[in-house]
């Protein structure tokens, strides 16, 4: 009897205590450091060659930057407009209109 009397009495009185104040450290350390580790890898990208304004490159930056690969959508987009160009040169260019729509225009 004594034992429920003091239970209920406990049960009221709960607080965080030293666990949740080391839990809740130990996510802020892991935010904080996950964050400066974003922040390296973001300026490691920087801004896209197509955005930079005309001459606000170093002297021997341009050279640099064309012997860099090409990765991600930047490589996508220059093997796209490859492929055009040669299907470009590949077909002879003639003026004539293709025979597969309507030849009248009226549309009947």
């Amino acid at each position: 009897m004594f034992l429920a009397a003091n239970s209920t009495s406990t049960l009221n009185d709960v607080e965080p205590g030293l666990l949740g104040f080391l839990v809740v450290a130990v996510l802020g350390v892991a935010l904080v450091l996950l964050l400066r580790s974003m922040n390296k890898q973001f300026r490691k990208i920087g801004p896209r060659p197509e955005d930079d304004p005309e001459g606000t490159e170093a002297p021997g930056a341009s050279a640099a930057a064309s012997q860099r690969p090409l990765r991600g959508l930047a490589a996508h987009r220059a093997a796209m407009a490859a492929e055009a160009n040669a299907k470009a040169s590949a077909e002879p260019s003639s003026t004539e209109p293709s025979s597969t729509g309507p030849s009248d225009a009226s549309g009947e």
